[in-house]
C-alpha cells in the first residue's frame, strides 16, 4: 500500500488516471469474471492412481477416509532431480530411526516434471516399498498450491506435513511441531470424539535480521512490503506464511484443502486466511532453515504475482465471490 501511494505521488495526472483505470479493471475482473464460489481441484483418471513396486496401478485413498497411519508427508516437486534425492535421504533417515515407532508415508507430487524427478522417486519406491513412498504424477503443471492440495487429498495420516523438495528445513524440527500440535489438541478436546482443527507452521522469522544483512536494500524493501501486504489483506496471526514446513491435524486438512482456490505461491496465505476465519488453532514454531540453490521463485516477478494473489484472496472472500465450504 505504501508503495502504491508513493508511486501515485510521483505520477502526473494522466498517469494517476491510468493507474486508477487499471486497478478498477482488475477489481471488476476479479469480482465478476469469476469461477465457481466453491473450490474444486480437477484430477484426471491417471492421477487417481500410483504405481507400486511391482509396476501395478493402485488407487489412492481419500482424505475423507479415516486415517491408517500416524504421519503423511507431502512433497511438491517440479523438475527437482538435483534436489529431491538429498531431501528424501534426510527425510527417510529421520523417519526410519530405530528410536521412532510411528507409521508413515511420503507422497511426492510431481507437478508436471519433465526431468528425471519421477525416475528418482521410483528408485526409492523400489527400495522402501509403495506403502512408505508414493508418487503422485500430475500430467499438467498445477502450481505449488495445486500439487500440495492433491497430495493432501491422497494421504492416510493422522497428522499431515507438507515439506518443500529442497530440504531447506531440517526434519528433526518435525518433533517440535508435533509437540506444539499435541499441546493444542490436548487443550482443544472437551469430548473424546471432538475433532481437532489445528495447524502448526514452521517459521523463519527469527532469522530475519541475518537474512536482511545478506540481501540488497531493494530486495529487503520488497520483502517488507510483501509482509505488510499480507498482514493488511491476508493473515495476521502468523509472521512467516511462506515457510514450506507446516503440520496439520487430519480434520483441519480436510477442510482447508477442500477450499483452496489458489494454485500458485500464495496458496499458504489463502489456507491460513481460511483457518483464521474458521478460528482454527494456529501456532508458529522456529525451525532451522538453510537456503538451497535452485529455487523456482523468480525474484520480484514472483513477489508481484503473490501480492496480486493476496489482494485477490481478500477481495473475493470479502465480496462473496469465493465461499468456504465447511
Amino acid at each position: 500500500m505504501f508503495c502504491i501511494v508513493c508511486t501515485l505521488l510521483l505520477l502526473p495526472v494522466q498517469g494517476i488516471l491510468a493507474v486508477i483505470v487499471l486497478l478498477t479493471t482488475l477489481v471488476f475482473w476479479m469480482l465478476y469474471f469469476k469461477d465457481s464460489p466453491y473450490a474444486h481441484k480437477h484430477r484426471t483418471d491417471n492421477e487417481k492412481y500410483f504405481m507400486d513396486e511391482n509396476a501395478r496401478q493402485v488407487p489412492f485413498p481419500s482424505l475423507e477416509d479415516e486415517y491408517t497411519l500416524d504421519l503423511s508427508i507431502i512433497v511438491p516437486a517440479y523438475n527437482e532431480q538435483d534436489r529431491i534425492r538429498p531431501m528424501l535421504e534426510s527425510c527417510l533417515h529421520f523417519l526410519t530411526d530405530v528410536g521412532r515407532k510411528w507409521s508413515f508415508e511420503v507422497i511426492v507430487v510431481s507437478d508436471g516434471s519433465t526431468d528425471g524427478t519421477c525416475d528418482i522417486v521410483m528408485e526409492y519406491i523400489q527400495q522402501y516399498g509403495s506403502d512408505r513412498i508414493r508418487l503422485l504424477k500430475l500430467y499438467k503443471n498445477r502450481g505449488k498450491g495445486g500439487a500440495v492440495c492433491l497430495g493432501m487429498q491422497s494421504a492416510r495420516g493422522r497428522t499431515l506435513l507438507f515439506a518443500d523438495a529442497d530440504g531447506a528445513t531440517e526434519f528433526q524440527d518435525l518433533e517440535k511441531l508435533e509437540t506444539v500440535l499435541n499441546f493444542l489438541a490436548a487443550n482443544d478436546i472437551t469430548e473424546s470424539a471432538k475433532p481437532v482443527f489445528a495447524v502448526v507452521c514452521g517459521s523463519r522469522a527469527h532469522l530475519e535480521t541475518e537474512s536482511k544483512a545478506q540481501r540488497s536494500v531493494f530486495r529487503t524493501f520488497l520483502m517488507m512490503c510483501f509482509h505488510m501486504h499480507v498482514w493488511l489483506f491476508g493473515v495476521r496471526t502468523i509472521k512467516d506464511t511462506q515457510c514450506g514446513f507446516k503440520l496439520f491435524t487430519r480434520p483441519a486438512a480436510r477442510i482447508l484443502f477442500d477450499n483452496l482456490h489458489v494454485n500458485g505461491w500464495a496458496f499458504d496465505v489463502e489456507m491460513l486466511y481460511i483457518a483464521e476465519k474458521l478460528k482454527f488453532q494456529l501456532a508458529e514454531v522456529p525451525v532451522h532453515w538453510t537456503e538451497i540453490e535452485g529455487s523456482k521463485i523468480v525474484p520480484i516477478w514472483s513477489w508481484l504475482e503473490m501480492g496480486f494473489d493476496v489482494l485477490a484472496i481478500w477481495l473475493r472472500y470479502r465480496s462473496g465471490s469465493w465461499k468456504i465450504r465447511e
